[in-house]
């Protein structure tokens, strides 16, 4: 286990804040590694990340079919989001911003990434590519297009392992499948996972930067594999701070569920691997329980976009790769003792980028200020604040600023109503109070012609604001 930081990475994180050492009242008096500005104990971290899960897919957010008992437990004991974004509808983009707190359009990521050695990866995914341009969907001489997560990019793990977290990764890392973008280059100590969608081909498992199984015969064993390496990892760990990140694969399709869950569930297969992911989330809660940490450990729970070909969206309109709330509106759970009160509710607006600026102010880190963080600090928000502090969210559609909101406004531009590009049943413009119409049914603009302006004005300021980077 690699519980140093790198000369490299500390380069890396310092040269990004502005720093030149860590020396003395370095951070302007930041507390000695491994403390909290009071003297005790940096909180601890875990953030659990679920693949294409469904806003309405656990049983705190209305699921009747899919039971959730220990996610749902979270959340009586911390705050539901209700208003929650994803800052992508699709998986890289999303986790690029949840690690670093940046839309994703700042690197052009997108999309999905591929594999880099898929088969016929060249003839498939250019021309997958190439059809999105020909479409107006996608600006093919923007920026190019991100192999995974720049070097230069500071992440979740790296900002805190430089304040002396030891850090780990179990799961799904879809940002980039070759060095220098594994997660061990990324600030993460161990990783034991997948490096994408377990669509794709072949489907290797990594330790670290080693392929231990070059394609993955039963997948109907990774929830409980990661599991028992994330229990490990805290074991191992648990004397120190530590951030824990765990990306389950599933419920991304294909469905696999272990023997002790498949045909378990009224949800089907779908929620089998659901129910055998809050058991997991159980198991983890429970490790923390007999070890002592539960009053010092942040514990988050969410997803990277909406779902797919199954799962629920709730009572929201489309899906996963949609502009609708469908496509981007996911659970948030946070608990975090002292901070969220037990049961709470934050109908604010949030989003996954929010986690990075957020967690930093936690532990008295600094975020880099080279570059534009879009995620903003809502500890505010986590301690009972009704009042977010973002004014806008914009929600992206491959490269194209698709739709805003604003307030209980929420605005978009012609789009597709299907998930994936299409070139039928294009329609729009749309205007929808999400207040009172949160299911996106009922257009506003020829009742209220002026706010549609507005939101199209803010749309095409941000989009000259961001080709000028």
């Amino acid at each position: 286990m690699r519980n140093t930081m790198t000369r490299r990475m500390l380069l890396k994180v310092m040269g990004a804040a502005g720093l030149t050492t860590l020396a003395g009242p370095f951070l302007g008096g930041m507390p000695a590694l491994g403390q909290g500005s009071g003297g005790g104990r940096l909180p601890n971290i875990v953030l659990i990340n679920a693949d294409d899960l469904g806003y309405g897919d656990l049983g705190c957010y209305g699921s009747g079919a899919v039971k959730t008992p220990n996610i749902d437990a979270l959340a009586t004991g911390g705050m539901r989001f209700t208003d929650f974004y994803s800052c992508s509808p699709v998986c890289s983009p999303s986790r690029f911003g949840l690690l670093t707190g940046r839309y994703p359009i700042r690197i052009g990521l997108h999309a999905a990434l591929f594999p880099s050695h898929m088969p016929l990866k060249n003839r498939l995914t250019n021309r997958f590519y190439e059809t999105l341009g020909e479409a107006g969907l996608l600006d093919m001489k923007k920026k190019g297009y991100a192999v995974g997560i720049p070097t230069e990019e500071v992440t979740l793990a790296e900002l805190l392992k430089e304040r002396g977290y030891k850090t780990g990764m179990v799961g799904k890392w879809h940002l980039g499948d070759e060095n220098p973008y594994l997660p061990t280059d990324n600030g993460f100590d161990t990783f034991f996972g997948v490096p994408y969608s377990n669509d794709m081909v072949p489907f290797p498992l990594y330790r670290d930067e080693e392929i231990i199984e070059d394609d993955i015969a039963d997948q109907g064993t990774l929830t409980k594999r990661y599991t028992e390496e994330a229990l490990k990892f805290i074991d191992e760990n648990h004397e120190d701070p530590f951030f824990f990140y765990f990306a389950h694969t599933f419920p991304h399709i294909p469905l696999f569920a272990s023997e002790d869950f498949r045909g378990t569930s009224a949800g089907g297969l779908y929620g089998d691997t659901v129910e055998e992911v809050d058991w997991s989330v159980g198991e983890v809660t429970k490790k923390l329980d007999e070890l002592g940490l539960s009053d010092n450990t942040i514990v988050i729970f969410t997803s990277d976009n909406g779902p797919w070909y199954e799962g629920s969206p709730g009572d929201l309109r489309g899906g996963k790769g949609t502009s609708y709330e469908g496509g981007f509106r996911v659970p948030m759970i946070v608990k975090w003792p002292g901070v969220t009160a037990p049961g709470s509710v934050c109908e604010e607006m949030a989003n996954n980028m929010d986690i990075f600026p957020t967690l930093a102010a936690a532990v008295g880190a600094v975020p880099p200020d080279d570059r534009e963080i879009d995620g903003m600090d809502i500890t505010g928000l986590l301690a009972g604040a009704d009042n977010t502090p973002h004014e806008v969210f914009y929600f992206y559609h491959y490269d194209k600023v698709q739709g805003i909101r604003l307030g209980d406004w929420k605005y978009l531009r012609k789009l597709n109503v299907y998930d994936w590009p299409s070139n039928l049943q294009i329609k729009g413009p749309w205007l929808f109070n999400m207040k009172t119409d949160p299911q996106e049914r009922y257009d506003l603009t020829e009742t209220h012609p002026d706010i549609a302006d507005k939101l199209e004005g803010m749309i095409v300021e941000w989009e000259k604001h961001m080709a000028v980077e």
